[in-house]
């Protein structure tokens, strides 16, 4: 096990410096690593050069003699010029935030498609960061002409690097293609499609477990336990059922290559019927965390689709503070995913959300149009149907408008054969 020193750098009007701190702790753990000592570095302004001053670098390269540390993490994303200062004073591997969270990614990508948005967020955030050693990293060539230093070794891997960024870019825009074609699919089976979002480590893996009443997805008391998203079926309370899909969570300071790199994740939060914002009632940093949430979805444009605030962990609160988190938020489900609490009441919201868009409807058919009943069920959600005393069938379900309105279209062309 790796051990390492954990820096924060803030200034000195920024008042949530050790909630990320201690955000940095838990994601260096996650990643396998010891925190050998820790350091929260106050300053007027940012040290162009080396972010922080030589006086606490100094302090920093004696603890990781001292403490033979294998590693310096910096709280915030360092320059590449800064990054290179940095590594002639500290004896020791200089990361920042960014690199860590890439490294959790690299460790957690399971499928293909995970493995390839996390080698292109890699790929971006080294280009910048390659650094030749003069001559000594050239490149010689033979032929006539070609004699001589020839290509820097530096250009070289350079070219390599972008070549590969291309490679993968055209991967996962085919990815983005064959996703797109799962979501079409999807589409056309009449069932509503739930979101589950929120920060990592909410408890959203955990709660899909809880609706689907197995084992669906790994869930564990870590960071970013899981990334790549899973889609399940979960029964409805009248009946059908509804497609819920966990997705990778969010946290603070989100590296911006990430965020492109699993753009084409995020965006099946743009496709869902309804968003399940499931928050960690017990965290400390629950306020900052929510808007942290809020402001990705922002960036996703999913301001038309309906947001249900989910509190879970509610078993880890203490009643006065139940309390007082339920006066604060009233149109929040309070459950417990762990405990499979409040479960009920939360699909019985999901359900009321989802009548804007998928509205109970009835239907009856004559006896001779029993034989549409195979094309309302791939239409439509149905809940119920029974039938009538003269033969025919009276149903309820539930439906889109676009899929009502072509419904009712094939029920009057059938009548007019």
């Amino acid at each position: 096990m790796e051990k390492v020193i954990l820096v924060s750098a803030a200034l000195k009007t920024d008042k949530t410096q050790n909630q990320t701190l201690d955000e940095l702790e838990r994601l260096a753990q996650t990643a396998g690593a010891e925190t050998a000592a820790v350091y929260s570095v106050r300053v007027e302004a940012y040290h162009p050069a080396t972010l922080i001053g030589s006086g606490k670098l100094q302090e920093i390269a004696a603890a990781c003699e001292s403490e033979e540390a294998d590693a310096v993490i910096f709280d915030d994303e360092i320059t590449p010029a800064q990054q290179k200062n940095l590594e002639k004073i500290l004896p020791a591997k200089v990361l920042d935030r960014t690199r860590l969270i890439l490294d959790i990614f690299a460790q957690r990508a399971r499928t293909q498609e995970g493995k390839l948005q996390v080698e292109l967020a890699q790929l971006n955030y080294l280009l910048p960061r390659l650094s030749g050693q003069g001559t000594a990293m050239m490149q010689q060539k033979g032929g006539i002409g070609m004699r001589g230093p020839g290509e820097r070794k530096l250009e070289y891997d350079r070219r390599r690097l972008r070549l590969r960024i291309a490679r993968l870019e055209q991967e996962i825009e085919q990815v983005k293609k064959e996703r797109a074609l799962r979501r079409q699919r999807r589409s056309s089976v009449p069932l509503p499609q739930i979101a589950l979002i929120g920060y990592t480590n909410a408890g959203k893996s955990t709660l899909l477990n809880a609706l689907t009443g197995q084992n669906a997805v790994y869930a564990d008391d870590k960071l970013f336990a899981t990334l790549d998203p899973t889609t399940r079926r979960v029964p409805m309370g009248k009946g059908g059922q509804m497609l819920f899909t966990d997705t990778v969570g969010f946290i603070q300071k989100l590296p911006h290559s990430l965020v492109s790199a699993f753009r084409a994740t995020l965006e099946e939060t743009k496709f869902a019927d309804v968003l399940l914002h499931v928050h960690d009632a017990a965290s400390a940093q629950r306020e900052e965390q929510s808007r942290t949430v809020r402001q990705i979805l922002t960036e996703l444009k999913t301001a038309r689709i309906p947001v249900i605030d989910v509190m879970n962990k509610t078993d880890l609160l203490s009643s006065p503070r139940l309390r007082a988190l339920r006066t604060q938020y009233p149109q929040a489900v309070f459950i417990s995913a762990q405990n499979k609490k409040g479960i009920k009441e939360l699909l019985a919201e999901v359900e009321k959300a989802l009548k804007n868009k998928w509205k109970v409807r009835r239907l009856s058919l004559l006896p001779q149009q029993a034989a549409l009943l195979g094309k309302i069920y791939k239409q439509c959600l149905v809940l119920n149907c029974q039938t009538t005393p003269q033969g025919g069938l009276c149903l309820s379900v539930m439906a889109t408008e676009g899929n009502w309105r072509d419904l009712k279209q094939k029920v009057t062309s059938f009548l007019g054969k």
